[in-house]
């Protein structure tokens, strides 16, 4: 089953450990995190469901490529990091 890590930094506010989770896709596999910590939700994706700005996805070491649908595949040995991204200059 695929792994879903969240960045420490968000531990500020929220619970959010590794999960193993079931799905073929990021949105699959998500959507289960969701289902567990509802609160997630909010600071991952927009109203629309697209990956807000502010956070990038990575499946194992590749970022991810369908930020509005999340439609990237993922395989049970895959890895899911959800992190801040860095902005500024």
């Amino acid at each position: 089953m695929p792994k879903v890590s969240f960045t420490r930094a968000l531990e500020r506010f929220l619970a959010a450990p590794m999960v193993e989770v079931e799905g073929a896709t990021v949105s699959e596999a998500l959507a289960q995190v969701f289902a567990r910590a509802p609160a997630l939700r909010g600071y991952v994706l927009d109203d629309q469901g697209a990956v807000r700005r502010h956070v990038s996805i990575y499946i194992n070491d590749q970022p991810l490529a369908d930020r509005q649908r999340l439609t990237d595949p993922v395989e049970p040995r895959d890895e899911i990091f959800v992190l801040q991204a860095l902005s500024g200059g």
